[in-house]
C-alpha cells in the first residue's frame, strides 16, 4: 500500500511507472535507467529519481534499475496482487462508459456491482455487472465489503449519496461529480472533473498559441 508519508503528486505517478516497468517486463528488458524511464514517462529523469527515494535504495548508481525487481515492488505498492472489487453509483451516460471499460487495461481492479434510480436499468445487468436500485445500495455495499466507489450520479444527489457511502464503511470515492463532497477525515476522495481538465487544457493551448 502507498505510504501516507509521500507526496500526493509522488503517488500519483506510481501507476504510470507500473504501467511503463510492465511493458519493459514484457519485453524481456533487465534492467532500465532513470533517463530511460524519463524518456518514456515524458517525466523528467531528477523527479523520478526523487520519487523513488521515498522508497529507499531502489536502483544502483552506474546501473539503474532491475526490471523485475522494480516492477515487483510496485506490484506489492500497489496491491496489484490483489483483486480490487469496486461500486458504481450512477449509471449514466459516464456511468454506462465506466461499466463497458471496466478498467481492461488492468487486473486487479473491477466494478463488481451498480446502483442507479432508472427502473429501465434496476435488476438487470450490464457487462456481468449487476444494477441494483440506490435503495439497496447500503445493505449490498456492506454484504459484499466494498469499501471504494465510483460517484457519478446527478449533481444535485452527490453529498446525500456521498453521505450514504460514507455511512456504509466507504473509506475511498472517486468523485466524478463537479460537487466538492464533504466527507470525514479518514475517507479518501479523488477528484475527476472533465470540464475543468478540458478549460485547463485549452487555457494553456491558448497561452502557447499566443507566444
Amino acid at each position: 500500500m502507498v505510504s501516507h508519508n509521500i507526496p500526493k503528486a509522488t503517488a500519483k505517478r506510481l501507476p504510470l511507472y507500473y504501467r511503463y516497468l510492465n511493458i519493459l517486463a514484457d519485453s524481456g528488458k533487465a534492467r532500465v535507467s532513470s533517463n530511460e524511464l524519463a524518456e518514456a514517462v515524458k517525466v523528467d529523469s531528477a523527479t523520478i529519481r526523487r520519487d523513488f527515494s521515498y522508497f529507499g535504495a531502489l536502483g544502483k548508481r552506474g546501473y539503474g534499475y532491475d526490471v523485475v525487481n522494480l516492477l515487483n515492488f510496485f506490484k506489492k505498492t500497489l496491491n496489484q496482487d490483489e483483486l480490487t472489487t469496486v461500486a458504481l453509483v450512477g449509471v449514466g451516460n459516464l456511468g454506462h462508459a465506466l461499466l463497458h471499460f471496466n478498467f481492461q487495461k488492468t487486473n486487479n481492479i473491477r466494478i463488481g456491482v451498480a446502483f442507479d434510480v432508472d427502473e429501465k436499468l434496476v435488476n438487470t445487468i450490464e457487462d456481468k455487472i449487476p444494477i441494483y436500485h440506490m435503495d439497496n445500495m447500503k445493505e449490498q455495499l456492506s454484504l459484499q465489503q466494498i469499501e471504494i466507489a465510483i460517484l457519478a450520479v446527478p449533481a444535485d444527489a452527490a453529498q446525500a449519496v456521498a453521505d450514504d457511502l460514507v455511512d456504509v464503511g466507504v473509506k475511498g470515492i472517486l468523485n466524478f461529480t463537479p460537487v466538492r463532497i464533504s466527507v470525514p477525515d479518514e475517507v479518501l476522495v479523488q477528484n475527476v472533473d472533465l470540464a475543468n481538465e478540458l478549460q485547463t487544457l485549452i487555457y494553456f493551448l491558448n497561452q502557447f498559441g499566443n507566444k
